[in-house]
């Protein structure tokens, strides 16, 4: 395995101690190995933590096998997570059951490790195939960035998730390269596509954390989505893109305010809750847009939104 590439990480879920220390000491030479003991801890850490594929027991008290994995499909952001059930459960009727619930295979204890260390390189090798089209097919081709479907799907689950966790912020960012119309018309749509290209490069530069987003909202427009992060910082982020931008020094004949690139911002932070909606902050994030062309540009406005009003 790659040494600058990460340890993709199993979660066993299993109720025998055994289990757990025997998996951890086959896996975690090539794994990052995560263990619940139990199939409501299993859902928690499935939840907060992502792994890249689940061992699964079948028989557990409380929440069994079969329930959590229909648990798991029925979330948006755990549903593609390959399950491998593991279990001494060897008839063909719980085998059916185990694929008819959403499991990607089915091993019979006691474990060959041979066989397991098999059967999740392939399934892992297959994930990453899969999530390698998913991108492709949700990155904008100019900038490389999300695309606007991405940006859509990531900002209801970040929302809902921050909802589930009743005191979460989340915070957005909405970006508008500053008239950019006249900056095609004076330089070139080439230019303008290689200016868009820089926006973006710098964007993902700043917002460095895996939990956050950059996409490409639309033409000129950017947005920054940034789960967990307060008011506070997301005004830190607002300052570092436009001292950033400024930084790159790309000239701007025509635009109003500089005789270089800039770009104005709209910052809204909340903590989501329901009523309410992502479309909703979103709207107030255009709001501060606004606020900030309309006072000058090359500037950012921000506001912490108590209660969105759906």
């Amino acid at each position: 395995m790659s040494e600058n590439k990460p340890k993709p990480t199993i979660l066993v879920i299993d109720d025998d101690p055994n289990n757990l220390l025997v998996f951890g000491e086959l896996l975690s030479a090539d794994y990052q190995v995560l263990v619940a003991s139990n199939g409501e801890t299993g859902l928690e850490l499935a939840l907060s933590q992502f792994p890249n594929l689940i061992l699964l027991d079948v028989m557990m008290p409380g929440l069994g096998g079969y329930a959590v994995c229909t648990k798991l499909k029925a979330e948006e952001e755990t549903r593609d997570i390959p399950v491998i059930f593991v279990t001494s459960m060897s008839n063909t009727q719980n085998e059916s059951e185990g694929f008819l619930v959403g499991g990607v295979d089915y091993v019979i204890k006691p474990v060959n490790p041979i066989t397991l260390r098999t059967r999740i390189k392939t399934h892992l090798e297959l994930k990453e195939k899969i999530d390698t089209l998913r991108a492709l097919a949700t990155t904008d081709f100019l900038t490389g960035v999300a695309n606007r479907r991405r940006f859509d799907k990531f900002l209801a689950r970040e929302w809902q998730r921050c909802v589930r966790g009743g005191s979460t912020a989340l915070s957005v960012i909405m970006l508008d390269v500053d008239f950019f119309g006249n900056y095609n018309n004076y330089y070139g749509h080439l230019a303008g596509d290689i200016c868009l290209q820089q926006v973006a490069m710098t964007l993902q530069k700043i917002l460095e954390r895996v939990t956050d987003l950059v996409a490409r909202y639309g033409g000129e427009e950017f947005c920054c989505v940034m789960p967990g992060t307060p008011l506070s910082g997301a005004i830190h982020v607002a300052e570092k893109i436009k001292e950033s931008i400024a930084g790159l020094a790309i000239p701007h004949q025509k635009s109003e305010v500089s005789p270089f690139l800039t770009v104005s911002m709209g910052v809204v932070t909340t903590i989501p809750t329901m009523p309410g909606s992502p479309s909703d902050l979103l709207r107030e994030a255009d709001r501060q847009l606004y606020l900030a062309k309309y006072m000058g540009r090359n500037r950012f406005y921000y506001e912490e939104l108590k209660n969105i009003d759906p």
